[in-house]
């Protein structure tokens, strides 16, 4: 029998699921907002560029299945927040959101504590990139929230609601992780 590292990473599905529904709720004025003042990319951007780095770097980098069932399937990484002439709309953000999903919670089904330290090296523009399954892991979840935190700039600059990923109280009492006080 295979030890899943999923237990480590229980919590990143409920953030990813709260994101997702929060998402779903944002219109078009709120998906093409930009921080005020500056030349940023809108929200809709800043979100597609979240779900297809997950494809990036877990399909074209890792050669993990499943870039064909989102609509990031380009090796190169060209993702949608390259055509910014293109906007998304909510619904193509969440199905977006879902299916890089999928291939994540495929990886932190299949992959063991002792496949974290595997390398893979990349070309890039800095030359040649060593990277683990570990790091990249963490870059995709240091990655996820950086960029909802600027969601979340952008949003209540503009005074509407933000987006709200940590579990509430509830959830932690039937969460099924036991929790010990500390």
């Amino acid at each position: 029998m295979t030890d899943s590292i999923r237990p480590f990473y229980a919590d990143w599905a409920g953030y990813n699921r709260r994101t997702v529904e929060a998402i779903a709720t944002l219109s078009p004025a709120d998906l093409a907002l930009e921080m005020p003042g500056s030349d940023h990319w809108p929200i809709w951007a800043l979100l597609a560029h979240t779900a297809g780095t997950r494809v990036y770097w877990l399909c074209h980098v890792f050669g993990e299945p499943g870039a064909e069932t989102t609509p990031f399937n380009d090796p190169s990484g060209m993702g949608w927040e390259d055509d910014l002439a293109a906007p998304r709309s909510a619904a193509e953000l969440v199905h977006a959101f879902e299916s890089s999903w999928r291939i994540v919670a495929g990886c932190l089904d299949r992959w063991t504590p002792a496949m974290l330290g595997d390398t893979f090296r990349r070309e890039g523009s800095a030359g040649t990139q060593v990277h683990t399954r570990q790091s990249i892991l963490l870059r995709m979840i240091n990655h996820d929230a950086y960029h909802l935190g600027e969601v979340n700039l952008i949003l209540g600059a503009n005074g509407r609601e933000m987006i709200d990923p940590w579990p509430t109280a509830d959830w932690l009492e039937s969460a099924p992780v036991a929790r010990r006080e500390g």
